[in-house]
């Protein structure tokens, strides 16, 4: 069924869908600079985050590259937990600045040393460039902390195409023994880069997030292999590896989003698996909701206040 917006949204999407059907009419093509300026446009409805003790920029040098992160420590004299913050953009938008309010309620909110990683985004670095930055920082994330007093408790976060990388990143947990996730994190994660899911046809137009925008971002992500349906499927977290080994999960879904039933198909594999979820569902909420935080206020906070306490329960 689609789904109802919340009438919080309903002024925006006029506006935003005005503007797609003005650009399909004048034959507009999509572009990754002016899809990451219409991202980052998006800043106008995130207020500052809170001031932090501790917010520095590192790089963690890898072997033919570094990777630039930011590092928010509300309580430098403490022992905090590690929250490892992968941020979304379909894998070829978005930035730590963009997100930087979010990972500074996150580390405020839920009293964890967050560290936000600025991985490498397609087509530039089609896949799967971002997801071994992603992989680098959370097995060596120490190395970025020196001097840090920090706890051995590792989560990770990510919305959208970031929680593609968590969800990748919890599937290599299984065979990979340096990578360690105690927890993780999902906002209306992209799962399912097949695009069959009911949702992807009921909610595809009409809620920021369009089915023919998702097609383009995953061919600038696979590229030449974006046509081969089993490379994608391989790829793709939902149709994965689970089992129970695998970290226990907070998941968050909108009802108007087109990623909707793949996150929720996803919790229920992890759960099959025997694997402990809980599941956090906003009916009337679009894709990226936690980008319009002055429009959507309560629902953001609700989304902090979930995560910090699923972070503070054993």
């Amino acid at each position: 069924m689609r789904g109802v917006v919340s009438p919080k949204l309903e002024d925006f999407l006029e506006q935003v869908n005005a503007a797609i059907a003005e650009a399909k009419a004048n034959n507009v093509t999509f572009t990754p600079i002016q899809t990451r300026i219409n991202l980052n446009n998006l800043s106008a409805f995130i207020p500052s985050g809170p001031q932090l003790a501790q917010v520095k920029t590192e790089h963690l040098h890898a072997q033919d590259r570094d990777i630039p992160v930011t590092i928010y420590n509300p309580a430098p004299e403490q022992e905090l937990p590690v929250l490892i913050h992968y941020h979304g953009g379909g894998h070829m938008c978005g930035s730590v600045d963009l997100y930087d309010p979010i990972s500074r309620n996150l580390a405020s909110m839920c009293q964890c040393i967050v560290i936000c990683v600025e991985y490498r985004l397609a087509p530039e670095h089609p896949y799967p460039a971002g997801i071994d930055d992603c992989q680098q920082v959370l097995i060596r994330y120490k190395e970025l902390l020196k001097g840090m007093s920090y706890s051995d408790q590792v989560y990770i976060i990510g919305d959208s195409a970031g929680g593609a990388i968590c969800t990748t990143l919890a599937q290599q947990s299984l065979t990979n023994a340096d990578i360690k996730i105690d927890k993780q994190i999902l906002i209306y994660p992209s799962v399912d880069y097949t695009m069959t899911s009911q949702s992807m046809q009921e909610n595809g137009h009409g809620f920021l997030l369009e089915q023919d925008k998702i097609t383009w971002y995953f061919e600038q992500y696979f590229q030449e292999n974006c046509n081969n349906h089993e490379f994608v499927k391989a790829a793709s977290p939902l149709h994965g590896s689970f089992n129970n080994f695998m970290p226990s999960t907070l998941l968050f879904t909108g009802g108007c989003d087109p990623l909707k039933d793949e996150g929720i198909a996803y919790g229920k594999a992890l759960e099959n698996a025997g694997v402990a979820v809980e599941y956090v569902h906003f009916e009337g909420m679009i894709h990226a909701y936690m980008l319009l935080h002055s429009l959507v206020a309560e629902e953001c906070q609700k989304t902090y206040q979930s995560i910090a306490k699923f972070l503070s329960t054993s």
